[in-house]
């Protein structure tokens, strides 16, 4: 079961009944796009190009805007997490990150489920959330993250696991001669609670070959999500814009999510994060400008009519961009995160140490309400930046 804010459930009946800016009736393909929604239709892949091509900046945020306040009203959503990163070790070496180590580099480091919990033990009053991803170590499998995950759910029993990506599965599967399913089943019983969403980069296998060979296939990350949706794990899914990938290619990666979204309902959180181009070996790259940023993030939100929430994910985007965003269509702006190698690697400069107040102000200079929420959006309270919480009901609704 999938929970959302009451606002959400009916967000088509209240996109009807709210006013159009001008900046989106005056513009041909972003008031089509609003008939369409408005009439239950889904947005196609060349109405997405043409939003993408056709349009001011100012008109595609306000229809995404519209769309987020129709589903959210003014709340944005945060949490309370610690990003710990397991491994800088991997057997791959994707062309776009930054993180990675090879396992004789002087800087490489894999944690064992001791210090692994060390990082935890001094925020384990203050997160309900630690997310968990790392590279592909050449000797780790499916008990390994067994161990580790049943360990942190004796030491800290409240606090959520969000661990591994699709590769991730994939690789110690693979190393431990089971099944995608059968590991995702095993680590669900040790205590994992869901998935992050990363590695998706463009689900284009000619896009993949070229800046990430040797990861899972498109449909490898796509039947891996759904596996984990079939044994009742929700998980994320993203996007890594900006390398060398088309707009075309940015909408099918947008239409393969819906149609995933459809079959399995698992994906609770859509991640577009642009690339970050430091210390990385892909000079041909064509870096995404800020307005691009905000046009992805938009068009997005106006696309995936399926998936609940947009995140703005500002440890990739950064504080003032995320502002932005999440009057653009986004309505999460992750969490206080603590501690982050994989992006600051890459060149954030991002800070990790906001608490909750702080994470409240920054909404709250949009206009809008902070939201504090749990993992699974199943719990959730307006917070406010001078301590104040109330509680809101949250109604429960199946997965697809």
């Amino acid at each position: 079961m999938l929970a959302v804010p009451p606002i959400e459930q009916d967000w088509v009946s209240r996109l009807n009944t709210m006013r159009t800016p001008l900046s989106v009736s005056n513009q041909p393909v972003l008031a089509e796009a609003l008939e369409e929604l408005k009439n239950h239709r889904r947005i196609s892949v060349e109405q997405g190009i043409r939003m993408h091509n056709e349009t001011t900046i100012s008109g595609l945020a306000a229809l995404a805007d519209m769309v987020k306040r129709s589903r959210f009203g003014d709340n944005v959503f945060f949490n309370e997490n610690l990003h710990v990163n397991t491994t800088n070790i991997c057997t791959l070496a994707c062309r776009f990150c930054a993180f990675r180590r090879g396992s004789r580099h002087e800087e490489a480091y894999a944690l064992s489920p001791e210090e692994f919990i060390s990082r935890i033990e001094p925020f384990s009053n203050s997160i309900d959330e630690v997310h968990a991803v790392g590279g592909l170590h050449p000797e780790w499998k499916v008990d390994d993250y067994a161990k580790l995950f049943r360990d942190v759910k004796l030491s800290f029993p409240g606090i959520s696991i969000k661990s591994l990506t699709a590769v991730e599965v994939k690789h110690i599967a693979r190393r431990s001669g089971i099944s995608t399913k059968e590991a995702l089943r095993t680590l669900l019983g040790s205590g994992l609670d869901s998935l992050p969403g990363g590695g998706a980069e463009i689900l284009v296998d000619s896009v993949r070959d070229r800046i990430c060979r040797g990861k899972e296939l498109s449909q490898e990350y796509l039947a891996i999500h759904g596996e984990a949706h079939e044994l009742g794990i929700p998980t994320n899914c993203t996007m890594l814009f900006g390398t060398i990938e088309t707009v075309r290619e940015r909408m099918i990666h947008l239409d393969l999510l819906r149609q995933q979204q459809d079959k399995s309902g698992g994906f609770q959180c859509f991640v577009p994060y642009p690339f970050l181009p430091d210390r990385t070996r892909l000079p041909e790259a064509s870096l995404s400008s800020p307005e691009e940023i905000i046009r992805v993030i938009s068009i997005s939100r106006i696309m995936l009519d399926n998936i609940p929430h947009v995140k703005a994910y500002r440890m990739n985007i950064g504080d003032d961009m995320a502002t932005i965003a999440i009057k653009s269509g986004a309505d999460d702006i992750d969490g206080t995160v603590g501690h982050e190698e994989i992006m600051h690697e890459a060149g954030s400069m991002t800070r990790t140490d906001y608490n909750r107040d702080e994470l409240a102000r920054l909404v709250e200079s949009t206009g809008q309400t902070a939201v504090r929420r749990n993992t699974d959006y199943t719990s959730a309270d307006v917070y406010r930046s001078n301590g104040q919480i109330h509680r809101l009901e949250l109604p429960i609704v199946e997965q697809g």
